[in-house]
């Protein structure tokens, strides 16, 4: 069974830093793109950032310049670095991979998401 496990959210205050993380476990035969979707209060889930295979990495405008995304040695990991956090990052955060499980067709799978809260 493929699965995502996320961590690393918390709270911060305003102008402080956080770094999520996200491991992918199970039969896998390979992992494309990976990345983070969040979800504010009241809000559809949006993409915050996606890194591919090759390294290619893509992030919305609200978040450019401040949060940076990257995949460990092994692959399956992925990680955020969020810094510069303003209240309007407050969110849960979901970790995204595109995975090829072994003897199975390729889908998208999530992780049960991380709370991310910034105080003003």
């Amino acid at each position: 069974q493929v699965q995502l496990v996320e961590s690393g959210g918390g709270l911060v205050q305003a102008g402080g830093s956080l770094r999520l993380s996200c491991a992918a476990s199970g039969s896998i035969y390979s992992i494309n793109r990976m990345g983070w979707y969040r979800q504010a209060p009241g809000k559809q889930r949006e993409l915050v950032a996606f890194i591919t295979s090759g390294g290619s990495t893509n992030y919305a405008d609200s978040v450019k310049g401040r949060f940076t995304i990257s995949r460990g040695d092994a692959k399956n990991t992925v990680y955020l670095q969020m810094n510069s956090l303003s209240p309007e990052d407050t969110a849960v955060y979901y970790c995204n991979a595109e995975i090829w499980p072994v003897a199975r067709p390729p889908d998208d799978y999530w992780g049960q998401g991380t709370q991310v809260t910034v105080s003003s």
